[in-house]
């Protein structure tokens, strides 16, 4: 029998035996507050049979299997006074209830408490209280409470979470340590496409939180969630349609110091529910609009140097003389950032009660930012040992301090006019339409999905010009965390006429992902141990394609513009330039100029090697199945044990450039061939989990969960392929062979819940993670990669051996209500996380295996903190988030490794209540003037900081509730 016929066996059956149950009825309720807004992770219990539920995120909940009769329904909920509602319960029908809750004051020697601003907070905790398996909330009104503009901001302050910034956002997201491909990140449970070109990462940045309402993240996974989700799986819940009107607007401006920039952010959200209650809808929009940029040094530091002797060999090649020094800087580069990011977001929810046992639901999300970028950069690079003679350089205490360099004043544009106005554009979109619906055959409830999700992310006319000089530098190693090059003779540098036509480059670059899922979810009463529980089973279908298009055109301008003093030009020396007044970026060609230039396909030349080779294609398809049972065992011990198989196929498309040697004696000439490759690949993986959750009492809950995952290797590694990067002097190839990241997870936690609503929690966790990947490097001995290609680094992923974390997290949060007088209102959030990892199997560009390294991107110690107060009108939030450095990426050698270096982040936010519907507010972001900073190896050698500086924003919220 095949799996198809076996399973329309399997769901006649199980319909058969849900429609049998005839003297029984169904409970379907609607939990919301005060204001008509839903109430997820709400207790609803039937003390007289013992059955209860939990409500979802949308405040709905079903009790099925019920026996005809009148029952009382019992409603608790952490931070809302309790609820007994009468029902009734006909045989063979659903009955529908809708419930109020309202907030409760807390009782404290007499003296009665109102808790300010909790709400959010409430919801947050008592859904994650009554999960089953490990998981951290956010809502919506918790975001709120923080100075984030986007969903990667907000997620930074859950426990056992980093971000990686670009250009001061939160982007790639870490979770536990591991690396952000390794995660899933879901919208409505439907798993979000990525437009990043090479990788699975997905870009939370995008997404503004506005348009979120609420953030789960699941640490330990069930079977019915998908199983790639190494460190865990981030869901984003959108609003849905209200029990009553709702509208809420947000109107706002702002500076940004590092340019005094303006910054324009604006909101609106509009949902109702027609008289009969059946239909409803949600509209919302955002859009922010920031001008900024950033200040940015970087350097590459280097063990080694040589000069030419001024001899020759038998052959007549130069003879090189190696000479022993210091790590130095052989490469530095300075770079001006201008910046605009206009993020634009839209929203449409529609939800119909057919009855009171079905409903349909229609989920859409579009997302779409404009970056635009002017970059100018400044590089200074140590020539060739044969271009060194010997009185050329100096060498003092083994650090060389004087040498002659290649000097490259390089600018990026666009094209002018339209969207692009002399900038670079990078359009970035994802889209999301998700159908859906909950039903009740009997005593089966069945939920399904059905969606169908694309990103992109294009680049056109993508400019460059960039002119070079030689000359001799003063290399200044004084202080390694701000290294400087200076020229020797200070006319070098201003003399825009020794700054010869080295290349003008304009590209285009288009990335794509589609998504098409689809899920059904049955789920039946099952009482295998006489204190209630469930069966479920369901099957999932993932169908991806991803693929990228780019090309690139090099244009011969030099007769035209033979040096940067033949075109116009721009000094972007900045003396408050934020790494320190002692960078001076000097003279570049203007992007007004740069954008003017008339450059097409017909006056260029066409460099396949630098594009063929990483365009591809990659079809990925993934089948699922589970089967999964959740017990009560007793009346305070459950269980949630069940397997997942998932089977995946891939199917890659790519390029693989093939040099061609000169041979005169046969006529053939030098040049290169593009190959098309392609490649198939299949596995399957077995995933089993297991899940134990403990009432100590009402407040206290112990839980413990083993579970297996995987990650995918990136689509881009697959391919058997080789990309030139001669820019870079790099050489990067495919590997096809790479097997999935798998893991075996044990998580151990205890959380004790405040009746005035907050928790304490504390907990362990393990992974054992099997094949990991990493990025190879070594360097080309010889040009088999093609002509010059010899000693150019070769990146290639390789699978590691196994790996190991251990980690802890603790987290507080609470009013201290318990406080006399107006100090009860202040409130305290904190959590605490460490890692520790280990790695073998990695391996240094001479093969040997390395003993000394962490997993990458386990930051050892993460932490959050905040300190809020809040009244009946004001309230206000310090903010502090911290992440501890960590290997980012593994090179040849020790020496070459580098590390993503320490953060530091202090926010404030405030805001005042001028009417019950009306709020100023004001935010200040990055007080500290955090960088991103990646050192090499050490601490102590920058390889890369770029600040940011403070951002100010303020504005008017408005919301309004009708019931």
């Amino acid at each position: 029998m095949n799996l198809t016929k076996l399973f329309y066996v399997t769901l006649f059956l199980v319909l058969g035996t849900a429609l049998g149950q005839a003297q029984s009825g169904n409970i379907q309720g609607t939990i919301t507050d005060e204001n008509g807004i839903y109430v997820p992770g709400a207790n609803v219990y039937i003390q007289s049979i013992s059955k209860g539920a939990i409500s979802n995120f949308d405040g709905k909940f079903t009790l099925v299997g019920i026996p005809e009769g009148s029952y009382t329904l019992s409603i608790t909920y952490m931070g809302y006074t309790d609820v007994e509602q009468e029902v009734a319960v006909t045989a063979g029908r659903t009955t529908a209830v809708n419930i109020v809750l309202n907030p409760s004051n807390v009782e404290l020697d007499e003296v009665q408490v109102s808790a300010y601003g909790l709400s959010g907070q409430s919801k947050a905790l008592n859904t994650q209280r009554t999960n089953m398996n490990i998981t951290n909330v956010v809502s919506t009104d918790q975001i709120g409470k923080f100075p984030d503009a986007n969903i990667g901001d907000a997620v930074k302050r859950i426990p056992g979470i980093t971000m990686q910034v670009d250009q001061g956002e939160a982007r790639n997201i870490i979770v536990r340590g591991l690396s952000p491909q390794l995660n899933s990140v879901t919208l409505n449970g439907s798993r979000i496409p990525s437009a990043e070109s090479d990788n699975r990462n997905i870009q939370m940045d995008l997404i503004p939180s506005d348009m979120i309402q609420t953030i789960e993240v699941n640490k330990a996974v069930t079977p019915d969630m998908d199983g790639d989700a190494l460190g865990g799986s981030v869901n984003l819940v959108t609003r849905t349609a209200p029990q009553g009107f709702r509208l809420s607007a947000t109107a706002g401006s702002g500076v940004n110091f590092i340019t005094d920039k303006r910054i324009w952010n604006g909101s609106i959200l509009v949902g109702d529910r027609t008289n009969d209650g059946k239909f409803g809808y949600m509209f919302s929009a955002t859009i922010n609009d920031n001008d900024f940029g950033s200040d940015n040094i970087e350097a590459e530091w280097s063990d080694e140097f040589e000069y030419n002797t001024g001899l020759e060999d038998e052959e007549g090649e130069p003879i090189l003389e190696e000479v022993d020094v210091d790590p130095y800087t052989n490469v530095t580069e300075q770079r001006t950032y201008l910046v605009q990011r206009v993020r634009r977001s839209f929203s449409a929810n529609f939800d119909y009660q057919i009855n009171a046992a079905n409903n349909i639901y229609l989920k859409t999300m579009y997302n779409w930012r404009d970056d635009r970028e002017n970059r100018f950069a400044f590089a200074q690079e140590i020539l060739d040992g044969e271009d060194i003679e010997a009185g050329d350089f100096t060498i003092a205490n083994g650090v060389p301090t004087r040498f002659p360099i290649e000097a490259v004043r390089e600018s990026k544009g666009g094209i002018a006019g339209g969207r692009n106005k002399n900038r670079r554009l990078e359009d970035q979109r994802m889209q999301n339409y998700t159908l859906g619906g909950d039903h009740l055959f009997g005593s089966l409830k069945v939920d399904w999905m059905a969606a169908y999700a694309k990103a992109s992310e294009e680049r056109l006319n993508e400019r460059y010009a960039a002119y070079a000089a030689e000359y001799i530098v003063n290399n200044d190693n004084s202080n390694p965390k701000y290294p400087i090059m200076t020229a020797s003779d200070p006319s070098d540098f201003n003399n825009m006429d020794n700054f010869e036509f080295d290349e003008i480059t304009n590209e285009n670059q288009y990335t794509e992902e589609e998504d098409i899922n689809f899920f059904v979810n049955f789920e039946l009463p099952a009482d295998l141990f006489g204190n209630g529980g469930t069966i479920k089973f369901g099957g999932r279908g993932r169908f991806k394609t991803k693929m990228r298009d780019n090309d690139f055109y090099e244009y011969d301008l030099e007769d035209l513009y033979p040096t940067l003093g033949s075109v116009p030009v721009k000094n972007y020396t900045d003396p408050d330039f934020l790494a320190g007044e002692k960078y001076q970026a000097g003279t570049f060609a203007s992007e007004e100029w740069l954008g003017s230039l008339d450059l097409n396909t017909t006056n260029g030349e066409a460099l396949p090697d630098e594009y063929l080779p990483g365009n591809f294609e990659v079809k990925e398809n993934v089948l699922a199945a589970y089967a999964m049972f959740n017990q009560k065992l007793t009346d305070k011990l459950s269980v949630l044990a069940g397997l997942r198989l998932e089977n995946t196929k891939l199917e890659s498309d790519g390029n693989r450039v093939v040099y061609i040697e000169e041979d005169e004696d046969a006529g053939i000439e030098e040049g290169i061939e593009v190959e098309p490759v392609s490649d198939e690949n299949s596995y399957t993986n077995f995933l089993p989990g297991l899940h134990f959750k403990y009432d100590l009492d009402n407040n206290t809950i112990l839980r413990f969960a083993w579970t297996n995952t995987l990650a995918r290797p990136n689509y881009v590694d697959l391919i058997p392929r080789s990309e030139i990067v001669n820019e870079d002097e790099e050489v990067i190839v495919g590997n096809p062979e790479l097997d999935p990241t798998t893991s075996m997870n044990f998580d151990l936690n205890a959380e004790h819940y405040f009746e005035s609503v907050g928790i304490i929690s504390g907990g362990l966790f393990y992974k054992r993670i099997n094949d990991f990947i990493y990025t190879f490097i070594t360097e080309a001995e010889d040009d088999s990669f093609g002509s010059g290609t010899a000693g150019y680094d070769v990146f290639q992923p390789l699978n590691g051996d196994s790996a190991s974390i251990f980690g802890a997290e603790v987290s507080f949060q609470r009013q201290l209500d318990f406080l006399p007088g107006f100090a009860r209102n202040f409130s305290i959030y904190l959590n605490y996380t460490y890692l520790s990892s280990s790695a073998d199997g990695i391996r240094n560009e001479d093969g040997d295996e390395r003993t000394d390294l962490d997993l990458p991107n386990t930051a050892p110690n993460m932490f959050n903190g905040s300190l809020g107060y809040a009244d009946k009108r004001f309230s206000a939030r310090l903010s502090a988030n911290f992440s501890d450095s960590y290997i980012d990426e593994i090179g040849g050698n020790a020496f070459e490794d580098r590390y993503y270096d320490t953060q530091f982040f202090l926010d404030f936010n405030a805001s005042y209540a001028i009417t019950n519907n009306l709020r100023i507010y004001s935010d200040v972001n990055n007080i500290t003037n955090q960088p991103l900073r990646y050192f090499q190896s050490v601490k102590e050698r920058t390889q890369q900081a770029e600040f940011y500086s403070i951002r100010f924003t303020f504005g008017l919220k408005y919301d309004l509730f009708k019931k």
